[in-house]
Formats: C-alpha cells, sequence, structure tokens
C-alpha cells in the first residue's frame, strides 16, 4: 500500500513538535511492514543539499515561505501548492495530519477532488475558534473535509467533541480513536551523579517552561546538586526562562542548550531521573510517551491527555499547573524507590497501552475499510 502523510513543516529544530514524530513514526512503522510511505511537508532550516528522506522515510520538502505574519498557518510553498494534485495521485491512501494552515489544507483538498481515500488527523489543531482566520478556513475547506473523509482520527473524547462543535449539526460519523504510538526503546542505565530533571519541548508560553524554572528553585532546597536541562525550539519564552535562571540564581545547575535533535533527545532522556512538561491542555504530548519508553517517571498537570493513565499505572505524577505541584511530585520522584517503581510503570504503560503495533494494527484497520482492501 501507497501511502502518503502530509504534515505542515519539518525542521532541524523540531519546530512544529508532535504531528512530525507522529507522522514520522507511523511512515516508519509502515515501512517497516513493507508498505510504501513517504512524506510531504515545508522545509526549513536545512544546509544545502535538502535531504530527500528522514530518518529513512522517503520526503519531499519545500522551502518554506512565510506569506503572513501568523506563526505556522501563514507559511506555504508555491511549488507544493501547485503540485498538490500530482503528489496525491500515485498514493492509495493520502493521510494528513490537519491544521488550519496553507500546506495540510490544500493537499487534503487535493486529495478529496481526485477521490483518493482520505484519512485526517488533527491532534488537537482544529477546534472552535472565534478567530476571523479559522471561521474563514471552516467555511471553505475544513468542514467540508471532515465530512468527505474516509476517516477522522482523534485522540480524546475532548478532541472529538471539539471536532463535532467545529463541523455542527450531528457532528461526524467517521471518526476512529487512534493515540499515539512510541517505538521500544532500551532501558535508561543506572543513573549515576546528581539527580538531573528534564524538560525538553517547545519553548512556548503554554508549555510552561518558567513554571519548569522557579519549581526547579524549590527542589534545589532539598537538593542543591541537582542539574537541570530546559531544552527546545524558541517560541516567545526563551527569554524568560533565561531571565528567571539568572533571577532564581540557577545558571551554575541549569542548561538551556536550544533545539535538541532527536539522538540528542534520546541522550538526555537516558540520563534523566524525570522527566516535566508543566504545559496545560496539552493533548497527547509525544514527549511524555518518548520519557516513558525509556523508563523516565513524568510529571504532567491534570489537564495533560495522559494524566490520568500516568497516575493510574504510578508512571509519575499528574498535578495542578504550577511551580509548587510540580516541585512536589519531582521531590516525590526523586526518591530512590518511588523512582524505581515510577520507572518501571512508565516502561511498562508506554509498552502496553501505546506500543506502535498496536497504533499500527488499527490504523492498517482504517486504511483496509476506507480503500476496500
Amino acid at each position: 500500500m501507497r501511502v502518503l502523510h502530509a504534515v505542515t513543516l519539518h525542521s532541524p529544530t523540531h519546530a512544529f513538535g508532535g504531528p512530525v514524530r507522529v507522522a514520522l513514526n507511523l511512515s516508519k512503522g509502515l515501512r517497516a511492514r513493507g508498505h510504501e510511505a513517504a512524506l510531504v511537508a515545508l522545509g526549513e532550516g536545512f544546509d544545502e543539499p535538502w535531504p530527500i528522506d528522514v530518518e529513512g522515510v522517503p520526503a519531499r520538502l519545500y522551502p518554506a515561505r512565510r506569506l503572513l505574519p501568523l506563526g505556522f498557518s501563514g507559511m506555504t510553498s508555491p511549488a507544493l501548492l501547485a503540485r498538490a494534485g500530482r503528489l496525491v495521485r500515485d498514493a492509495d491512501v493520502v493521510h494528513v495530519h490537519l491544521a488550519r494552515d496553507l500546506v495540510t489544507l490544500p493537499v487534503a483538498l487535493a486529495a478529496l477532488r481526485a477521490g483518493k481515500p482520505l484519512v485526517l488527523q488533527t491532534h488537537g489543531m482544529v477546534d472552535p475558534s472565534g478567530k476571523l482566520l479559522a471561521k474563514v478556513l471552516d467555511a471553505v475547506a475544513v468542514r467540508r473535509l471532515l465530512r468527505g473523509a474516509g476517516a477522522v482520527l482523534y485522540l480524546t473524547p475532548h478532541e472529538r467533541e471539539a471536532l463535532d462543535a467545529v463541523v455542527g449539526g450531528a457532528g461526524l460519523t467517521n471518526t476512529v480513536r487512534l493515540v499515539n504510538g512510541v517505538p521500544a526503546q532500551e532501558e535508561r542505565p543506572a543513573l549515576q551523579g546528581p539527580p538531573r530533571v528534564l524538560y525538553s519541548a517547545r519553548l512556548q508560553a503554554r508549555k510552561r517552561p518558567v513554571d519548569f524554572v522557579r519549581a526547579a528553585a524549590l527542589v534545589r532546597e532539598r537538593h542543591p546538586d541537582a542539574e537541570y536541562v530546559v531544552a527546545g525550539p524558541d517560541e516567545g519564552e526563551a527569554g524568560a526562562v533565561r531571565h528567571e535562571v539568572d533571577a532564581l540564581r540557577l545558571a551554575d545547575r541549569t542548561t538551556v542548550p536550544g533545539a535538541l535533535t532527536s539522538a540528542q533527545v534520546l541522550e538526555e532522556l537516558r540520563r534523566a531521573h524525570v522527566y516535566v512538561l508543566p504545559s496545560v491542555e496539552e493533548p497527547f504530548p509525544m514527549s511524555v510517551l518518548e520519557a516513558m519508553a525509556v523508563g523516565v517517571p513524568v510529571v504532567v498537570t491534570h489537564s495533560n491527555g495522559l494524566a490520568r493513565d500516568i497516575a493510574a499505572a504510578g508512571a509519575g505524577r499528574a498535578v495542578e499547573p504550577g511551580p509548587e505541584g510540580v516541585a512536589a511530585a519531582v521531590l516525590e520522584l526523586l526518591d530512590e524507590k518511588a523512582n524505581q517503581e515510577a520507572s518501571a510503570a512508565a516502561r511498562e504503560l508506554a509498552a502496553g497501552s501505546y506500543s506502535m503495533d498496536a497504533v499500527l494494527d488499527t490504523l492498517l484497520d482504517v486504511y483496509g475499510r476506507i480503500t476496500g482492501a
């Protein structure tokens, strides 16, 4: 089966975050099962010559052009727009990681016009919005695509309700729940040295990296030798993070390395005692799944889509937003016995509920149903 995955942007800094990771994981899993999976996206930040594959997945990357000052929504490529019809022509399934942008919407519309089996996966990026641009795009394209797709994949009941609200009326009848999967990883080695606490996500306001730094100052009172890493591409909060690090006199214990490659993230996870993502309204973060796959206990807030499973399995802690709750959870998990128990539970949860094999089984059933295969 030939599957084309379309996502908004791929860059060396992983600026677009989880949807690209999901698209790559699914593509690699499909290829391991003998299918032909490829990726199409905008590209940004690459040296010449541009890559023709990403982590072994054939890729067509088009130089990003920023037409409007609207973040990812204002980016596109005239060449990609002109070739959208040809891009979908040879695919048996077009799988679009849909956002309200000028990349995934045109590719999905081209697939719909060509009569190609279409799967949409929105990753929580399509929800009710009062913004004028969102209303226009919903009226022109988004509702049509959601209704016309062979399947619309959602992560959580909350996301399903949001999609129904965008469509209106009786809602959607073509939805399928598909969780994010994480490839199996070797367990982190026995930890040595001072405690090491990791944040690895985009530095943006919703992710609350400043809360991480403030929590670190509270943890320091009991673990003055602890080390902290605040990694990720800057989306407006890097200056605030560095200011807080200096103000709280944490500079000698804190590293702010910027964006990391996938290999570097894995290296950091294998050294970490605890992984912290203090963000709010986080649908289904891949970074948390990746941490658990390595056996790193995690701290998330209650609004995280994984919070209930993490708490039930004992794979970490779910807390109220804010540095105090985060710090208390980190301190609990720095206890050696508690850390070992949570580490084992995290590995078990990742390998059981969020294994790539289970996700691919569900996805291939969806592909088979909409193609008649």
